[in-house]
């Protein structure tokens, strides 16, 4: 289920591509943020069972800041390019932990997390023209998801579809000033733009930040990390059924090593034990 989440995130780039590039890509993030905050607040009807500090501190990396950056890539960056940079998150998370937390990396975290980003650079259309601001601002919103994913672990988020929702909904409204004085009064959307924004607001956005939460909580931030890289898979595989893109021979080798660091990653020795498993042991054992 947690694997839905970047696949549906991997999407973004073929919905701006097909339908949203008229829109400004500001605007396009203030829709999609209170878009899915209203609709999943129909839902609701409440406030968040968490401080309202710390929603709106997720909300402003998990959703402000994000949004704006991932909107920016989207649209100055082809899917497969902005999607491979933000396949960095793996080692990202990896990386902070060891800096902030004193998490001494784990081998097969590390190796699998390498792994996995070389065969997203082979997925790379080498004849790419990179942007240098989409490319800084994909890498700047694969770090700000790394905070937010730390954060929710940190935390212990148990009110999955409260805090989802409320953080949408306060992102949303602190992007809306943004978004006017960098550009202007939004534009009236079209009837051939509304599937590209019902895509995003109600199955990417909504339904795709629930599961997040969730699974963050459920696996932990490195093993989320791990299945961010389907989301450059996904904005792949849109590509050549959508957009008329083929894969060579070292694309589709690159798909293997991502499926490979996958299963590497969630595999375990024979003897081991897991973490949780004896962390309840230990509990018991006080009990």
């Amino acid at each position: 289920m947690t694997a839905l989440a970047p696949i549906l995130w991997g999407s973004t780039y073929a919905a701006v591509g097909l339908y949203l590039t008229d829109l400004s890509p500001l605007w396009v993030a203030v829709f999609r943020a209170l878009g899915a905050g209203v609709f999943l607040m129909l839902l609701l009807r409440r406030l968040p069972r968490m401080a309202m500090s710390k929603v709106v501190i997720l909300g402003f990396f998990n959703i402000g800041v994000f949004f704006i950056l991932l909107m920016v890539a989207a649209y100055r960056l082809p899917g497969s390019v902005a999607g491979t940079l933000g396949a960095t998150l793996p080692l990202l998370l990896i990386v902070i932990q060891w800096l902030a937390q004193g998490k001494r990396p784990a081998v097969k975290a590390t190796l699998s997390a390498v792994v996995g980003l070389l065969g997203v650079l082979l997925l790379l259309n080498p004849s790419a023209n990179l942007d240098p601001i989409g490319v800084a601002c994909a890498l700047g919103a694969t770090f700000v998801i790394a905070i937010a994913t730390l954060l929710t672990q940190h935390w212990q988020v148990k009110d999955i579809l409260g805090v989802a929702t409320w953080q949408l909904l306060t992102a949303g409204t602190l992007l809306i000033p943004v978004a006017w004085l960098w550009e202007g009064a939004p534009t009236m959307v079209t009837l051939e733009q509304l599937p590209g924004l019902f895509w995003l607001i109600i199955l990417n956005t909504a339904l795709g930040y629930i599961i997040a939460v969730n699974g963050i909580k459920q696996i932990g931030p490195n093993a989320f990390g791990m299945l961010s890289l389907l989301n450059p898979m996904m904005a792949v595989v849109l590509g050549m059924f959508l957009m008329g893109e083929t894969l060579g021979f070292w694309q589709w080798f690159g798909v293997i090593l991502i499926i490979g660091s996958l299963i590497a990653s969630n595999v375990r020795w024979r003897g081991t034990v897991p973490a949780n498993v004896i962390l309840e042991r230990q509990h018991d054992k006080v009990a």
